[in-house]
């Protein structure tokens, strides 16, 4: 199925993650079905991955950015329209689980707050004056925390709920200019990041275990490269009709019965 994103602007926060990182390999769908996908990140990463694309003649730029500092999120969105003059859709990737709980300071919380959940605020306030011209759209990385809970981490909790919120609110908001607003929600998926978690953990192979386990569809984690299909799906034309909803991309994780879950693996 043609997406028709051919020659689409398409802004992409956090992703400059490792290789294998639902950033990155959302920015790697982008380009494969021809579309112009703009990093912004503060890692270095990102310079390689644009050149990595320039190198195989699709066009992308990377713009390093702290996404926490208001200032930098403007001019990284300046520096944008400078070079295309135009944004067709703007993805709020930023996700850290920070592990900022109730013993956590008043600083680390609302830091928790300013990078997972204020930057998507920020890069949509800036974006939005090129999603009106554009009659863009807007889609949001949630996480299954912010409906079910994780324990210990209340400034990650906090922020994902206020995405789906935000999600939620901005598909109200815009309708009259034509701009959907959509969420994705995670649950388990096998990022780069969490293989770094459970290689800390003296039992990590059956931590892995046992998570796939709770996972209802395949007892697997979901791929990143499912999640970034589907991001593309929700951001083209073909979901044209789509807004204000939030689509979960999690093996069932979040909603199926618990009686699904087999013993047998």
């Amino acid at each position: 199925m043609d997406l028709n994103l051919k020659g689409k602007i398409i802004v992409v926060s956090g992703s400059a993650g490792k290789e294998g990182s639902i950033g990155e390999t959302i920015i790697k769908r982008l380009a494969d079905e021809g579309a112009i996908p703009v990093l912004v990140d503060r890692n270095d990463r990102g310079f390689g991955y644009a050149e990595a694309l320039q190198k195989r003649n699709i066009d992308s730029l990377f713009v390093k950015t702290d996404v926490t500092d208001p200032v930098e999120i403007e001019n990284a969105v300046k520096k944008i329209v400078a070079k295309y003059g135009r944004i067709d859709a703007v993805i709020n990737n930023v996700g850290v689980n920070d592990g900022a709980g109730l013993d956590s300071s008043y600083e680390d919380f609302m830091n928790s707050l300013k990078l997972n959940v204020v930057s998507y605020f920020l890069l949509t306030k800036y974006a939005l004056p090129y999603l009106k011209e554009s009659r863009g759209n807007i889609l949001n990385i949630g996480s299954k925390v912010a409906l079910t809970g994780q324990g210990g981490t209340s400034g990650y909790a906090a922020a994902k709920g206020g995405v789906l919120g935000l999600t939620r609110e901005w598909a109200v908001d815009l309708i009259q200019f034509g701009i959907r607003s959509n969420a994705i929600i995670i649950a388990e998926s096998f990022t780069p990041a969490y293989d770094d978690w459970l290689k800390t953990l003296p039992d990590g192979e059956t931590v892995l275990k046992k998570i796939n386990k709770s996972i209802p569809f395949e007892s697997r984690m979901t791929k990143t490269e499912e999640i970034a299909d589907t991001a593309l799906f929700i951001i083209s034309n073909r979901s044209s009709h789509t807004t204000g909803q939030f689509v979960f991309v999690d093996g069932g994780y979040v909603h199926l019965d618990r009686a699904l879950i087999s013993d047998v693996n």
